[in-house]
């Protein structure tokens, strides 16, 4: 389906937790400008745990975005999932099927894998994985895709596929050459906080991406750029997996 045949009178919207400084809606309801969908809308849904889900006009949306802290406490409101997103355990894009039911997908495997391959040399081999949240799922599923290893590190490991941040050495951090931020440290408006690794051993061989965008550069990606590795942040990310959003809801 090409973009002038989609019907008119669309809603579509972000669910999410104090998410008023969210990207999308500012993306979409430009992107519905610049197509001539003047019918078309695209809101915050913000509410404060996931059981308000519930009480949301569904039948009046046609699809939404999901983002923190909610893309793993989703699913069970949902009728059925994309087989990635169920092997991934986490949905970032909900389709509003005709008859009601609600579909999950995953588009920030996509979008990640994307903006990341550009970026990727020989030595890129391994992976660290800050964070252990439904954002840090997808970018597990890309690396895995991509055949990078990758370790979560996180402030409460749970199994052996996890480390604890004060447990990084010296030989780790040289090991993992790319090291990805998960977590929401740095975000605007608290944009002097950032993970707490030992940035003293990154060096010109690292590659360090942080999924914030805002801040275009984090504290974290700061400390990575002094060493001398390349940076990245995850407004391309974003930008890549909403495209693949509105795919889906208009294939």
């Amino acid at each position: 389906m090409t973009e002038k045949n989609i019907q008119e009178n669309k809603l579509f919207g972000l669910l999410g937790r104090n998410i008023s400084y969210s990207f999308s809606s500012g993306y979409f309801n430009e992107k519905f400008n610049d197509l001539g969908l003047k019918n078309h809308r695209y809101i915050n849904f913000d509410i404060p745990t996931i059981n308000d889900f519930s009480s949301l006009p569904k039948q009046k949306v046609n699809g939404m975005n999901v983002t923190i802290p909610y893309k793993e406490e989703i699913i069970p409101f949902l009728d059925e999932i994309d087989d990635e997103a169920a092997e991934i355990g986490a949905v970032n894009t909900i389709k509003f099927l005709a008859d009601g039911r609600l579909r999950g997908y995953n588009t920030d495997v996509f979008g990640f894998k994307k903006s990341l391959l550009p970026l990727l040399e020989s030595h890129h081999t391994k992976a660290l994985i800050l964070g252990t949240g439904g954002a840090s799922k997808a970018i597990k599923h890309a690396l895995d895709i991509l055949q990078i290893q990758s370790t979560f590190v996180s402030r409460n490991p749970e199994n052996s596929n996890q480390i604890s941040y004060k447990n990084l050495t010296e030989a780790i951090i040289i090991e993992h050459t790319i090291i990805v931020n998960c977590t929401p440290l740095g975000t605007f408006p608290e944009t002097k906080l950032f993970p707490d690794i030992p940035y003293q051993y990154i060096n010109a061989k690292h590659l360090l991406y942080d999924l914030i965008y805002n801040p275009s550069e984090t504290t974290f990606l700061k400390k990575g750029k002094e060493k001398g590795a390349v940076v990245k942040n995850g407004l391309e990310m974003l930008q890549l997996q909403a495209e693949k959003s509105w795919q889906i809801w208009n294939q």
